[in-house]
């Protein structure tokens, strides 16, 4: 076939739906494929975070309220992922609050049931097109995050009273140890965390969530 008549297959967004209620999966999952979405039905919890580690990036459409293990461990659990699963929990009528928790916790989004296809599928794309950029940046600050990982501890206490804006006499100050100790660590770090510059040292940090210590304590 000409490269100009060959067709380009666009996979179709994957939607976990994660639900105790048989009735509500069967129906959501019909919606969902009618709608050109990929849908994944679990029966609870438990089985959804079983297979969490092995599945593609997708919506997660969570009820709050299942037995044994709720949506809210589900939550937690999933914005613990390295992937960003955007997750957007499903309430009873009059469960704003909930969802208000959920969202707190890390939620793009909420509906209430009984739900209608048009407004199913408007936050579910919504949802998909917000976390588009929310997985580049989580991808960058776990790899941020690794790159720390591999300083010692005095290393990371140097990075982050740098971050906190302390030159290196003030550093050594806090630490009790020598300037020279200080260049060392500092020199070290850099070398550890590929960078060559103080400001990418920092923006590397402050990329990674990095927490400076207090410039008044060490």
């Amino acid at each position: 076939m000409p490269e100009s008549q060959a067709i380009t297959h666009v996979p179709r967004p994957i939607v976990y739906i994660v639900d105790d209620d048989a009735t509500v999966r069967r129906s959501t999952w019909f919606m969902l494929s009618a709608a050109g979405f990929q849908p994944r039905a679990f029966a609870g919890g438990a089985d959804f975070l079983d297979a969490l580690p092995e599945l593609a990036v997708g919506a997660v459409l969570l009820d709050l309220q299942m037995p044994e293990v709720g949506g809210f461990d589900v939550l937690q659990a999933v914005m613990r992922s390295d992937a960003a699963f955007p997750v957007i929990v499903v309430t009873g009528f009059g469960g704003v609050s909930g969802a208000v928790k959920a969202m707190k916790l890390g939620a793009v989004d909420f509906i209430e049931k009984p739900y209608v296809e048009d407004a199913l599928i408007a936050v579910i794309e919504s949802a998909l097109v917000a976390s588009r950029g929310a997985d580049e940046a989580k991808q960058r600050r776990r790899a941020a995050q690794r790159k720390l990982e591999q300083l010692t501890p005095r290393e990371r206490d140097v990075l982050e009273l740098m971050v906190a804006g302390l030159p290196n006499k003030l550093i050594a100050y806090r630490l009790q140890i020598s300037n020279r100790t200080v260049e060392m660590h500092r020199a070290s770090m850099m070398d550890r965390l590929g960078q060559s510059s103080f400001s990418g040292a920092i923006r590397l940090a402050i990329t990674a969530g990095l927490d400076p210590l207090p410039a008044e304590q060490a």
